[in-house]
């Protein structure tokens, strides 16, 4: 198939000018969805120019929404970007699940889908591709396909996907160099490919060795100043300032993430209150940081924003 779709070339045009932006879900203290923070929140990333919007993904809790709260914020999203960038809307779970999601973001005016890991079970190489097939067959939206968790193709499994009409990239949370090289080796001319492992500064030089130079960004989601000034010494092979970040900043925030499962998205979400934003807690099954984390987040933060010449 033509991969030469708009939403394919707006997507490639952002990629190469921004970080790809996953923004938090706000929630009410009491675990009730926030509207109105949300749309203060994704207004203020809209602001600092990201590549593209991925509302309701990991970084968004997708996993904790319900269908009515899923299009709130997805529609939130679009209404916000007002076609100024491509707007890439989660989904996943079983696919009849997912086409119930993907006819709301369609309604909702999502311009293409991220098709996050299905639930619970792993599954063979012919079910993840009729997987796609099926979601792909009920959408009109373009799909982008996320291998992290139990979802890895093969590059024969991969090139039945990149066949399937609809379907324009993959999004690689698994960070296996040498398979990933085989799949862009494989894939069709223009294939989108995501750098999508978690805090993806730290592997993006990796993975711009494999010809994917493109990376979502979560902390963008908190501190788009830091997350735009490594885009751009990145972009600029500012050898200097790369180290600098990744040395001072990205690694201690690893290593900070790491104390705690969920940490992933739960930090995120507590940086971002610290810099101001209505964004609330997370909801369970994840938790929030203990004062102790949030005690060392707020240094780092600190420390990280004083590196680029940003206030808390």
């Amino acid at each position: 198939m033509s991969l030469d779709t708009d939403t394919a070339r707006r997507l490639r045009d952002g990629m190469a000018q921004g970080v790809l932006s996953f923004p938090l879900t706000s929630f009410h203290e009491d675990g009730s969805l926030d509207p109105d923070g949300f749309r203060a929140y994704v207004a203020g990333r809209l602001a600092t120019a990201p590549g593209a919007l991925f509302p309701a993904c990991g970084t968004g809790e997708f996993f904790s929404l319900d269908e009515d709260e899923y299009r709130q914020v997805v529609s939130i999203a679009v209404e916000e970007s007002g076609g100024r960038m491509p707007v890439v809307a989660g989904t996943g779970y079983g696919w009849a699940q997912a086409v119930r999601l993907a006819r709301i973001a369609e309604e909702a005016g999502a311009d293409a889908l991220l098709v996050l890991p299905h639930y619970l079970i792993a599954a063979p190489q012919d079910g993840l591709v009729a997987q796609l097939e099926h979601i792909a067959a009920r959408t009109r939206l373009p799909l982008i396909a996320y291998q992290r968790g139990q979802v890895a193709f093969t590059v024969e499994s991969f090139q039945r996907v990149a066949a399937i009409p609809g379907v324009i990239g993959l999004k690689d949370g698994h960070s296996d160099l040498d398979g990933l090289q085989r799949l862009t080796f494989a894939a069709p001319e223009d294939f989108l490919f995501f750098n999508g492992a978690l805090t993806a500064e730290i592997q993006a030089r990796a993975y711009a060795t494999v010809g994917i130079p493109a990376y979502s960004s979560a902390v963008h989601a908190f501190a788009p100043e830091i997350a735009n000034a490594f885009f751009t010494a990145f972009k600029n092979g500012d050898r200097g300032t790369v180290d600098k970040l990744l040395r001072d900043f990205y690694v201690p925030l690893v290593e900070l993430r790491d104390r705690v499962p969920g940490y992933a998205v739960s930090l995120v979400k507590a940086a971002a209150r610290l810099r101001g934003h209505r964004v609330g807690p997370v909801r369970a099954p994840l938790t929030d940081p203990s004062a102790g984390d949030l005690a060392d987040l707020r240094a780092l933060l600190a420390s990280g924003l004083d590196l680029v010449g940003a206030a808390l």
